[in-house]
């Protein structure tokens, strides 16, 4: 990554800003990170302003995207991407997916860069086919209320592909499991935030369901490793990226009480339509292809994140 200059849509997200310490860790000449901060936060990127080659642009990617100079990587993560985000945001949701990646690939091939489209484990679905293999074409409900997210990235990669395909666009599709880590949104809805939240508050657990779905929990560190080593590869076609160790919610509130040290009793409520009940990624690609599969365990992650909200919880209010 040393000399090259990159491109984060969605820079200021909880992924995307993470993705930008690593490209200038990585000694990266310039990274230009784009956001319009409808869900990312500029919080988030407040340390890395003041290094070398950093940028913040606030920009509604939808609306067009212009960059000046030469660009080697587009890396387009730009999307709400809870469920309460993309309830709330649902043509917001769809637009970015559609008209914001036909941008970003668009600056992609004018740059001639390598084009990473962070896609999601949502393109499977409710998936009939445990764990999930990258040939799976997925099981997905295409009116039902998750899927203004599910299939605005179905049609992200759909577009990628096809400008691949048509235009010689040099394309990298990963698909992101559950990822959890700092400079996630306590409020964002998801399950992690969630039950960290309810734990440092001594509040009961909200399990949807009766707690038996699963999920596969990745820590961002090893996130962002998978990504920067795909795009650095030669790989063709979508790559999974998440951490195999498939657990129940149930067993997962449990394992946040120990690191957390609080939370009372499970109290269960009715599962949102559509939910999967399982979630595992197939890692076989990202293993023999590019090296890849995470290191963090779930303990250690969490220790970190834990540790992390506790210091949000405590700043001065609008810090």
């Amino acid at each position: 990554m040393r000399g090259k200059r990159a491109v984060v849509l969605g820079g200021a997200g909880f992924v995307g800003s993470h993705l930008c310490e690593r490209l200038l860790d990585d000694g990266a000449e310039s990274v230009l990170a784009v956001d319009n901060l409808i869900t990312g936060n500029e919080a988030n990127v407040r340390t890395l302003k003041p290094r070398a080659g950093f940028q913040f642009v606030n920009q509604d990617i939808t609306e067009g995207l212009e960059v000046d100079g030469p660009v080697d990587f587009v890396l387009n993560l730009a999307s709400p991407a809870s469920p309460i985000d993309y309830a709330n945001l649902p043509i917001e949701t769809l637009r970015v997916g559609s008209i914001g990646t036909e941008n970003a690939l668009k600056l992609a091939e004018k740059k001639k860069a390598v084009f990473l489209m962070a896609s999601t484990s949502e393109v499977y679905g409710d998936p009939l086919v445990h764990p999930q293999k990258e040939d799976y074409w997925g099981n997905v409900n295409p009116i039902g209320p998750r899927s203004v997210y599910d299939e605005a990235k179905r049609y992200s990669e759909a577009i990628s592909a096809a400008y691949e395909r048509s235009r010689g666009v040099n394309v990298r599709i990963v698909r992101i499991f559950n990822t959890y880590g700092p400079r996630m949104r306590l409020n964002d809805g998801r399950v992690v935030p969630a039950f960290v939240g309810q734990a440092l508050k001594g509040e009961d657990f909200s399990v949807f369901g009766d707690g038996s779905q699963t999920r596969s929990f990745c820590y961002v560190k090893d996130l962002v490793d998978g990504l920067v080593r795909l795009v650095l590869s030669d790989v063709r076609g979508p790559v999974n990226i998440g951490n195999p160790r498939e657990m129940t919610i149930k067993q997962f509130a449990e394992a946040v009480r120990e690191a957390a040290g609080g939370g009372r009793q499970i109290v269960y409520h009715p599962l949102p339509k559509d939910d999967p009940k399982q979630r595992q990624p197939d890692i076989t690609r990202a293993r023999t292809l590019l090296g890849w599969e995470p290191k963090v365990k779930l303990e250690d992650g969490l220790r970190d994140t834990i540790a992390y909200f506790r210091e949000v919880a405590a700043r001065p209010s609008g810090t």
